[in-house]
């Protein structure tokens, strides 16, 4: 059975396709069979994303990993039972194709709540909730007092996490591993940054998650999305000295996959 990641966040722009690409490609480029899963239907970053690499791939005939693209198939309305929803069953035909031959599926999820986000959360070994270090997107998973350090209870986004939780005891599957990823975290030891930091640290221990680390707001990131390269493939780029940000870069996707812990994954490229 494939290993399901699913980056999930409500909000847009917490960088979920970002690093859904990342995740993905580091996998593929250790050797893993990967799969990937766009369920933002109209907006499709990841699904464009790997759509780019494969054509560049192509174009420059290099001879590197990609993760395998499936779009969800189209269930004709005769094949559905009663009661049944056809997001359902579209997820459910796509993960059934990819989980015989992958090792692993990334699934990135829309910036919004909606049925396929919240039948893929159901599904996910390992969660990833991605989000920008401000208390704008800590919102989502925890309410705050106006002092920015007591928690109040989880939020919206937590509750549907819960509940996606509730719905994997009951199927008999083993428990989720939740990591939400602190994105665009400032280079400064900032007030802003440390009580944030103090906040997820609280609201982790009342709901169950782990916090990594992520990528910092760097423009290589905007960059490569075009071409469908991350920073794994810098070198076959042509890019022969690598800069003092573009390692940094690398060093904190190497943080965050040998962070999710993964199995058979050991983090080293």
């Amino acid at each position: 059975m494939a290993h399901i990641i699913v980056l999930g966040n409500e909000k847009g722009g917490s960088g979920k396709s970002t690093t859904a690409m990342h995740v993905a490609t580091a996998l593929a480029r250790m050797g893993h069979v990967v799969g990937g899963l766009d369920l933002d239907l109209r907006q499709r970053s990841f699904a464009r994303y790997i759509e780019n690499r494969s054509a560049t791939i192509a174009a420059r005939q290099l001879d590197i990993a990609a993760p395998e693209l499936l779009e969800l198939p189209e269930i004709d309305a005769g094949q559905l039972g009663e009661g049944e929803n056809s997001l359902d069953k579209r997820l459910a035909a796509a993960v059934a194709t990819l989980e015989g031959r992958c090792d692993f599926i990334v699934i990135d999820c829309p910036g919004s709540h909606t049925r396929l986000s919240q039948v893929a959360h159901s599904l996910a070994d390992t969660l990833i909730t991605p989000m920008n270090d401000s208390f704008v997107d800590f919102d989502l998973l925890g309410r705050i007092d106006s002092d920015g350090s007591t928690i109040k209870g989880p939020s919206v986004y937590s509750e549907m996490v819960w509940h996606a939780r509730q719905l994997r005891a009951k199927a008999g599957l083993k428990p989720m591993d939740w990591i939400v990823v602190r994105n665009r975290l400032g280079a400064q030891e900032m007030h802003n940054k440390r009580k944030v930091g103090r906040a997820l640290e609280s609201l982790s221990e009342r709901i169950g998650f782990r916090v990594a680390p992520g990528f910092s707001e760097r423009v290589i990131f905007r960059e490569l999305c075009p071409s469908g390269m991350t920073l794994l493939d810098l070198r076959e780029l042509g890019v022969e000295r690598l800069n003092i940000s573009n390692l940094a870069a690398r060093n904190e996707l190497r943080d965050l996959m040998r962070a999710l812990n993964l199995p058979g994954v050991n983090g080293a490229f």
